[in-house]
């Protein structure tokens, strides 16, 4: 079905025909019918099935027609995904002179009053704590709000954000248009939900158990003093393009950035202590292929918007099953194809378990062959059988990083499960013949 049978208007479907994309997503053809029908709706989508294009789109469409003023207002809970989104509005209606706009904390509030106060946007997209600084100072107002979105709805609450939508839910005109996307639907959201929507039409297109399908997942049991040699040599495979790679706190995923960065690879962190020049400078090497290797907290990765990621590593198991699919969901995205490893240590056993009874199944174990994994933390290893390859545990004398991954095999994957099956990745640098979808 094309975009011009879903009831968009020309400059709309101009606009994403421009950006690339020819036909919609299901939550697309299911999801934007209702919207431009003025309904309230709920949807579940899983991260990468085009979710955002499934609100923007039918928004944009709205606000061609009346007054020009903030009508459409977007909330989100990280900066990452705010731009992200904003980013998509303007691509979207490129053809429209509609404006868009964004609004998060991290940075000075002055440009932002600026935009809001002389410029004026027909939409925002904006991080709860940063709109009501704006309200308090009385740069935005918001009675001719129409459309409201709540996006990522359940990581906002996870975020300590519930007190702050039930303000802005407070402030903004009764009669108005709500959508709101979740993957979860914890108790303090129920709440939330209730004072937000009037008889919202539920679109639950697919479970968040059930990763994309393109994504062949692996379980790579390790002690957890050698995880960061075994992902040194995970990332020194061929297959590896350009990989994110997922660590628990702030302080770890600086940590590990250093270690891979003195072990060759090119590196960048991403966590809420960076600045957001740094945030967004990060983001941009990764899609520009400047780095390889992108080492992130869960919060932070919220909006990471960027083709091609071929690996999505968890160095630390994540706590909650929702936010392993929401990582795995960095690659495979929009019918790709991608890896998702993570390295499990004996003391992470319960957490891959939790996973597993989630996803209704169990994930492949998957062991380098000719990895030490009988090493002591202090780099001295154990006698190997006869025959046996064993890694020199010392971190002197390294050779450059082309050099070691000629000397290794690419580290072994798992077959996908018939209930995984997606084809096979083509070759790096052979034409890409896919079509694109949204």
């Amino acid at each position: 079905m094309p975009f011009t049978r879903l009831g968009l208007p020309a400059p709309i479907v101009k606009g994403v025909r421009a950006a690339g994309y020819t036909d919609p997503t299901p939550i697309q053809q299911r999801a934007i019918p209702i919207i431009l029908a003025g309904r309230d709706l709920v949807g579940a989508a899983q991260t990468g099935t085009g979710k955002t294009a499934a609100f923007l789109l039918p928004i944009l469409a709205r606000l061609l027609d009346g007054n020009r003023a903030l009508r459409a207002l977007i909330l989100v809970p990280t900066r990452e995904l705010a731009a992200q989104v904003e980013t998509n509005a303007r691509d979207y209606g490129r053809f429209t002179g509609l404006r868009p706009g964004v609004a998060y904390g991290g940075v000075p509030i002055g440009p932002q009053e600026r935009m809001l106060r002389r410029e004026g946007v027909d939409l925002l997209v904006a991080t709860p704590g940063r709109l009501l600084d704006l309200h308090g100072r009385q740069s935005v107002t918001f009675e001719d709000i129409e459309v409201l979105v709540l996006d990522e709805a359940d990581r906002m609450v996870d975020m300590g954000f519930a007190p702050d939508l039930r303000r802005i839910l407070r402030l903004l005109p009764e009669r108005r248009q709500t959508l709101m996307f979740s993957a979860t639907m914890p108790p303090e959201l129920n709440r939330v939900a209730s004072e937000a929507l009037v008889d919202p039409q539920r679109v639950d297109l697919a479970p968040p158990s059930r990763p994309a399908a393109g994504i062949t997942q692996a379980i790579y049991p390790v002690p957890r003093h050698l995880k960061t040699d075994l992902l040194d040599q995970v990332l020194l495979s061929p297959e590896v393009g350009s990989a994110i790679v997922f660590a628990r706190t702030k302080h770890g995923a600086d940590r590990l950035a250093r270690q891979l960065k003195s072990r060759g690879h090119s590196v960048a962190a991403l966590h809420g202590d960076r600045s957001q020049g740094q945030r967004e400078r990060a983001l941009e090497d990764l899609k520009r292929g400047r780095i390889q290797v992108l080492v992130a907290t869960d919060i932070a990765s919220r909006g990471i918007d960027v083709d091609d990621i071929s690996h999505v590593i968890n160095y630390d198991v994540p706590h909650t099953p929702e936010d392993y699919v929401h990582r795995i969901g960095r690659t495979g995205r929009v019918h790709a194809t991608g890896d998702a490893f993570t390295l499990m240590s004996p003391e992470e056993k319960a957490e891959v378990a939790a996973i597993e009874r989630f996803l209704g199944r169990s994930i492949p174990r998957v062991v380098i062959p000719d990895f030490d994994y009988k090493r002591h933390s202090d780099g001295s290893a154990r006698p190997t059988p006869q025959g046996g390859r064993r890694r020199d545990g010392s971190t002197s004398g390294r050779t450059d990083r082309g050099e070691r991954a000629a000397q290794r095999p690419p580290a072994p994957r798992p077959a996908p499960s018939p209930e995984d099956s997606h084809g096979r990745r083509p070759k790096r640098g052979a034409p890409d013949r896919r079509r694109r979808r949204m």
